[in-house]
């Protein structure tokens, strides 16, 4: 069994924002040269996220009004957490609620999606460089 690890970065210019990062991941896959195995593709990161969904606007706009109405960022003192001099409490929220990682099959040199699936990074808490690890073992 082989083993690659790629760390991927990333700076949004903004506090929140949805990548899509398939290519990437592809890209990785392709670069290791497994054929048969697993994928695992994490955020390094407590107010980031990576999961999977559809590529579809609509749906990445549904995404951020429901995180938004489940962790609001403003008014920023009705967490206790931003009570320490942080600004970031709904980040870690919206990151809990997304997910940390994915896992994903790999079979015949490629990724092993279902229809419409893609891998996202959600960043919540942006305007600095954060990374994503991609972890690919197999044969």
């Amino acid at each position: 069994m082989r083993s690659y690890r790629k760390e991927l970065w990333f700076e949004v210019p903004q506090r929140r924002q949805l990548l899509n990062i398939t290519s990437q991941v592809e890209a990785c896959l392709k670069e290791s040269g497994i054929r048969e195995g697993l994928v695992l593709c994490n955020a390094m990161h407590i107010t980031a996220s990576v999961f999977i969904n559809d590529d579809e606007r609509g749906l990445h706009a549904d995404f951020e009004r429901w995180l938004e109405k489940l962790a609001p960022e403003k008014p920023h003192a009705q967490y206790e957490y931003n009570r320490t001099g942080e600004d970031n409490a709904d980040a870690h929220l919206k990151r809990t609620i997304m997910g940390r990682e994915v896992v994903l099959a790999v079979t015949g040199g490629k990724l092993d999606f279902g229809p419409w699936e893609q891998i996202f990074y959600g960043e919540f808490d942006g305007l600095r460089r954060k990374r994503v690890l991609v972890k690919i073992i197999g044969e």
